[in-house]
């Protein structure tokens, strides 16, 4: 009878712990490595399989680098691109309803920072659903919601930006580690750096449709690599902002399901 207990009680224990376990540092290097390594692998595939078709412009003038809406648009480079970014796009939503938990419990009694919290978290949705969409729909298939998905992820993603900066510039003013100091920093760098790579690339874009110049598209697609590559960057902050947290999958007990 007692080994019959112990056993149960075993039972019961084993069924209260989390099924995955998971340091959020590992779960954040994952979520950015894998829109990181898709684009990579669908530039370098369409630079050596599709050179020619994704580096021509209606200018037909020399350009050396697709853009990422070209690089993205053939087989295979479409299928690792829609792959990598679906797979992360739910650990993003999850981020970024915890990012708006942490902001709730430390501004509980700032109004100001607490309405800045809720449009991080709207503007954070916003950015991910327009990546989710450019993603989805093709250049090659339907170039104005292409086109339109790329201007939501773009602006909001500068705006998730700016609004994240300035609420953990209030958090650094009385930080309480080194770690929330340093992402600080290197979110106010790396927003700084990101936005500079926009208007340098919205620059180029602009003169290349204005004056065909050859090579401008090429500068062009460079900045746009620089632009996603810094707001991955960005993401990757979570790294100190989450350090010691965890993500855990459990079963609800069963007293708790109903």
């Amino acid at each position: 009878m007692k080994m019959l207990q112990g056993l149960l009680s075993n039972l019961d224990r084993d069924r209260d712990r989390p099924l995955i376990r998971v340091q959020f540092t590992s779960f954040a290097v994952a979520t950015v490595l894998l829109p990181l390594s898709g684009l990579l692998a669908c530039l370098l595939t369409s630079l050596m399989y599709h050179y020619e078709e994704s580096t021509y412009t209606h200018c037909q003038v020399s350009n050396y680098l697709p853009s990422i809406s070209s690089a993205i648009s053939r087989e295979p480079e479409i299928y690792i691109w829609r792959s990598c970014v679906g797979l992360h796009s739910a650990p993003r939503y999850l981020v970024t309803v915890a990012y708006f938990n942490f902001y709730r419990g430390r501004f509980s009694a700032r109004l100001p920072e607490l309405l800045l919290s809720g449009l991080a978290l709207v503007s954070s949705l916003a950015e991910n659903t327009g990546l989710l969409l450019l993603t989805y729909v093709a250049s090659t298939e339907s170039y104005k919601i292409h086109k339109y998905s790329f201007v939501v992820f773009i602006s909001c993603s500068l705006l998730h930006m700016l609004i994240t900066c300035r609420l953990w510039f209030v958090i650094k003013r009385h930080y309480v580690n080194p770690e929330e100091k340093t992402s600080f920093l290197w979110k106010a760098r790396i927003f700084l750096f990101n936005i500079s790579c926009c208007a340098a690339a919205a620059y180029f874009f602009r003169r290349h449709n204005k004056y065909c110049e050859a090579g401008v598209y090429t500068l062009f697609a460079a900045f746009e690599y620089l632009v996603v590559f810094s707001n991955m960057a960005f993401h990757m902050t979570a790294f100190w902002d989450f350090g010691s947290a965890q993500v855990m999958v459990a079963t609800l007990p069963e007293d708790k399901r109903y």
